[in-house]
């Protein structure tokens, strides 16, 4: 199978017009298209959102989008699909709701070609307004950028999220994504590969992830008290169990760190303010 840059990750479920918009930002990338292949995974329903989808790949034939459809929900079952069909040699997801600016992957690909994780910078905006929002992802950028190395724990921030970077497929190796979890799943998955990331650099502020904030979408919707320290308590079992399988190379004040946000959540919780 032959080995292309990057390969960019996205899972959609019951998409909207905000897809266009995702996959136009990516069809207008600096990078020539054949370096770069896009996977879209449709996850958890079919028609009528996979004749649009192929309708779209007819009018764009660049022949580097490629929609894969499983009837299993599940971001993370999606992300996983990807990563498993994915030929390139740096993987970089999107939701799909979320859009990109078009300097993008190249910008990505030229710091991570010296063996450092690169980040983008990020601005988040509402839905229904399109007014930029405080986001703590585009406060972490503000402070990382033009540092010549960062580490984990001053990018502890972007290392909760698998979007907004680039990722070796190396660093990622057979590490996958906990369909078990549904809301956590994220800063886990980016926990287990931790021990494969020592160096991170900030992109220039043109290298953007724009975040579109939806009060409907996942990362927003509340919980049952209950589910949600049971969630909580299971992903402080899983942090504990990835990082004393690898104490030597897993940073333990990110460990540390990963615990501690978990216990606040459940403080929250406790007192019936269920908050992301």
């Amino acid at each position: 199978m032959e080995t292309i840059k990057i390969s960019v990750i996205i899972p959609s479920y019951k998409p909207q017009n905000y897809l266009w918009e995702c996959l136009e930002s990516i069809q207008v990338q600096t990078m020539p298209q054949e370096e770069f292949e896009v996977i879209l995974i449709l996850n958890g329903c079919r028609e009528p959102y996979s004749k649009a989808i192929e309708s779209f790949i007819s009018k764009h034939p660049a022949g580097n989008l490629t929609m894969l459809q499983t009837d299993i929900p599940g971001v993370s079952n999606a992300r996983n699909m990807g990563i498993d069909n994915a030929r390139g040699e740096f993987l970089t997801f999107i939701d799909d709701d979320d859009y990109i600016s078009p300097t993008y992957l190249q910008e990505l690909y030229n710091i991570a070609k010296d063996g450092i994780t690169p980040v983008s910078n990020v601005i988040a905006f509402n839905h229904v307004t399109g007014q930029y929002e405080t986001n703590y992802l585009t406060e972490c950028y503000k402070h990382l950028y033009n540092k010549d190395k960062i580490t984990i724990m001053q990018a502890r921030s972007f290392m909760s999220v698998p979007v907004a970077k680039i990722l070796s497929t190396n660093a990622i190796g057979i590490r996958r994504f906990d369909p078990e979890f549904k809301v956590g799943e994220d800063g886990l998955f980016m926990f287990q590969i931790s021990n494969r990331i020592k160096i991170l650099k900030a992109a220039s502020p043109s290298c953007v992830y724009y975040r579109r904030n939806r009060d409907g979408s996942a990362i927003n919707s509340l919980r049952p008290r209950g589910q949600r320290l049971k969630n909580n308590f299971k992903l402080m079992t899983n942090y504990t169990k990835y990082y004393l399988q690898d104490i030597r190379h897993y940073n333990i004040f990110f460990y540390i760190s990963r615990l501690v946000a978990e216990m606040i959540s459940m403080t929250f919780a406790v007192r019936g303010k269920i908050q992301q």
